[in-house]
């Protein structure tokens, strides 16, 4: 039986995977499976034990990956697994017992005000690529969005009168987010300037110079080559201009359901994340604000 296929099928129909999540999904599998046949001679993933998983744990080590990478891919092995366990296809996971690896979690940083500012100056609007470029900055910051959101955003996506974007977000969910005037009027621009295109063009907003849809390693590489000149972080991504602005939101006083609603978030937990880079911040609100803060002088006017 075919469990792989069953599993991904799983988890487009009935959890709604977006296709970049199960591509993801489908790669760590097969090289689990190609790893099992070539080293056990067994196509039969459904007996597999734990100790033939700790043998391709070796393996990745050997092929100098990073403990982040084996763990996501180690994650989507027991993902695998609970489903058969699920469905009754095996009586324990092979994973039930599996820890992750100890890494050391790289603090990701945001962009600082300064940076996003000095990055504006940077984009040529005179031509095609620049005026695309700063449209993918400038929605990234505005919106909070994620880099795959940004791809899928088609043209009819966009409310001009309600100044609003459909947004397809994790598992297919939609959200609308607000926008600004000005950048609704960017936006305008860039499409007139795409209509006037002789070639043909899709459907989709942030395209390519030949009018196809953006594609990942295209928005990573417009945000990285851009903050590049204007910050000293070693790496500059497209999710740390999406950091930046609920960190930014934050700092000026917005609360935490609201960033959750903007951000798509599904679980509050996952907004605090962002408290975690502004304890500065929070300890001078707490400062400022708190009637009997530990923190303010005796001799401070209250």
């Amino acid at each position: 039986m075919d469990y792989v296929s069953k599993f991904l099928d799983y988890l487009a129909f009935e959890k709604k995977y977006a296709k970049h999540t199960l591509t993801a999904y489908r790669a760590d599998l097969l090289s689990f499976q190609k790893y099992v046949i070539q080293t056990y001679d067994s196509n039969q993933l459904g007996e597999v034990q734990y100790p033939m998983i700790r043998s391709w744990i070796v393996d990745l080590f050997d092929q100098d990956l990073s403990k982040s990478t084996i763990n996501r891919k180690l994650t989507s092995l027991k993902v695998f697994y609970n489903y058969l366990f699920k469905i009754g296809e095996i009586k324990k996971s092979p994973m039930a017992s599996h820890k992750s690896l100890k890494s050391q979690k790289q603090q990701e940083l945001a962009f600082s005000s300064k940076e996003i500012n000095g990055v504006f100056d940077l984009f040529d609007t005179e031509t095609w690529q620049g005026q695309r470029d700063q449209l993918i900055v400038e929605i990234l910051y505005a919106t909070g969005m994620r880099r795959q959101e940004l791809m899928n955003i088609e043209i009819s996506d966009i409310n001009f009168s309600q100044k609003q974007i459909k947004v397809l977000g994790k598992r297919n969910k939609e959200r609308l987010v607000p926008v600004s005037e000005n950048l609704l009027e960017k936006i305008r621009n860039h499409i007139n300037r795409e209509n006037d295109k002789a070639e043909s063009r899709t459907t989709y907003l942030i395209t390519t110079e030949k009018g196809k849809q953006a594609y990942p390693n295209l928005i990573y590489r417009v945000v990285n080559s851009y903050f590049k000149s204007v910050s000293v972080k070693q790496k500059c991504s497209p999710h740390m201009i999406r950091h930046s602005f609920a960190t930014h939101l934050l700092e000026k006083g917005a609360d935490l359901v609201s960033i959750k609603e903007l951000m798509g978030h599904d679980s509050l937990a996952s907004t605090q994340h962002y408290t975690k880079n502004n304890l500065v911040k929070l300890k001078q609100v707490v400062r400022n604000k708190h009637p009997r803060s530990v923190f303010r002088n005796k001799n401070e006017k209250k």
